[in-house]
């Protein structure tokens, strides 16, 4: 199956990288027999296959800020655009009606260590008593029982004005972490809810560290075998003209996804170094590489032929050409690598000659008709 596919990614690179190089590399020569129309000499070249995908920029960290408590907006210290530190104040609600609960909790707190200072004094004052068999025993307990209520109503009104201040310190909202305010959908006066009420409270800002971006990309489920996390991708910005910045894949979804049709897996690449013209939203390129050869003896794909028995190219050889097997690696859309059957420096036919004067791919090494023009565009098919 792989190797029709190979098949496949050839027949269609042949014709684009026949048109390619006619026009760039081509040798044209005169049609003399045994001589090819259009030549190109084999050359070292650096060749790479990269899987290529869209996606949009966003930031890394991304929060809606929400109060906990319900409230009414009091004031906004931030706006849109607004680049805010962590621990900033970012918006306040108003307290009025906290402060003065709290003002009763502090009262009811006095009052409750009054009653627990004098039901003290009465305990202690039994309990001598009752120690010189002055008073009964249920005197005693009674006492006793009224001391221990004193000091379990002064727990509870300091629990109680824990919890207010609990809530007062909810009231003014600061920034997680050093970020930039996208934007603000509530106005000063506003009432918003809490995040613990219905359809988890109001959104009053949304922040983002802009100085750590991510594209996410969506990518076909026949690349993705060779797209791990940690490989080093390039990714160009469309709205920016000339703009290419170096990321890293974070991560790659382990559950495949439909989208516009087609079955693929959200793969996560992160930014190296963020341009400040690049914003959220933006659509960017990213181009993953998945194989590459070095100084590779590179040959044309118009100039490989394709038949059951393998791949060959017709190589010059004297006054004419020789059919010659070769074995090919990595190979895009406009060269292939060829491990063994050429050297650097051999004029390759990228069209079939019309008679051969060697077939080093024969048994019997004898001159043979080349395939017609035909023959060779319907074995690339």
């Amino acid at each position: 199956m792989k190797a029709w596919i190979g098949v496949a990614v050839l027949a269609a690179g042949a014709a684009f990288g026949y048109r390619h190089w006619q026009r760039q590399f081509v040798q044209p020569q005169g049609d003399s027999g045994a001589t090819s129309s259009a030549m190109a000499r084999v050359e070292a070249r650096d060749i790479q296959i990269a899987v290529k995908a869209s996606g949009e920029i966003g930031p890394a960290e991304q929060v809606s800020v929400r109060p906990e408590i319900n409230g009414r907006i009091a004031q906004f210290k931030v706006d849109v655009g607004d680049q805010v530190k962590k621990g900033d104040l970012l918006f306040k609600l108003d307290d009025t009606d906290l402060q003065i609960e709290r003002t009763s909790r502090l009262t009811e707190i006095d009052v409750a260590a009054l009653l627990v200072e004098r039901t003290q004094r009465d305990f202690e004052r039994a309990e001598k008593l009752f120690g010189e068999r002055l008073i009964s025993k249920e005197v005693f307990d009674n006492t006793k029982t009224d001391y221990a209520l004193a000091k379990k109503n002064h727990e509870r009104a300091e629990a109680a004005l824990r919890l207010v201040e609990d809530r007062l310190s909810k009231t003014e909202i600061v920034a997680p972490f050093d970020c930039s305010v996208l934007t603000r959908p509530v106005s000063v006066g506003q009432a918003v809810s809490g995040a613990a009420g219905f359809n988890s409270g109001t959104e009053v800002l949304t922040v983002a560290n802009l100085q750590e971006m991510i594209v996410l990309v969506h990518i076909n489920q026949a690349d993705i075998p060779r797209v791990n996390a940690g490989q080093e991708v390039t990714v160009e910005v469309e709205s920016v003209k000339g703009l290419g910045m170096k990321g890293v894949i974070e991560r790659v979804a382990p559950q495949a996804t439909l989208k516009n049709g087609l079955r693929g897996y959200a793969v996560r690449v992160a930014l190296k170094a963020v341009d400040p013209r690049v914003r959220p939203g933006m659509t960017a390129n990213v181009s993953m590489p998945i194989e590459s050869a070095s100084n590779a003896v590179a040959v044309p794909l118009a100039a490989i032929v394709t038949e059951r028995e393998g791949r060959f190219v017709y190589v010059k050889h004297g006054a004419g050409f020789e059919k010659r097997i070769i074995d090919l690696g990595v190979f895009n859309y406009d060269f292939a690598e060829v491990r063994s059957g050429l050297a650097l420096g051999d004029v390759v036919a990228l069209d079939p000659p019309k008679q051969l004067t060697r077939d080093s791919s024969a048994k019997s090494g004898k001159p043979e008709p080349a395939p017609t023009t035909a023959a060779k565009d319907s074995s690339r098919r």
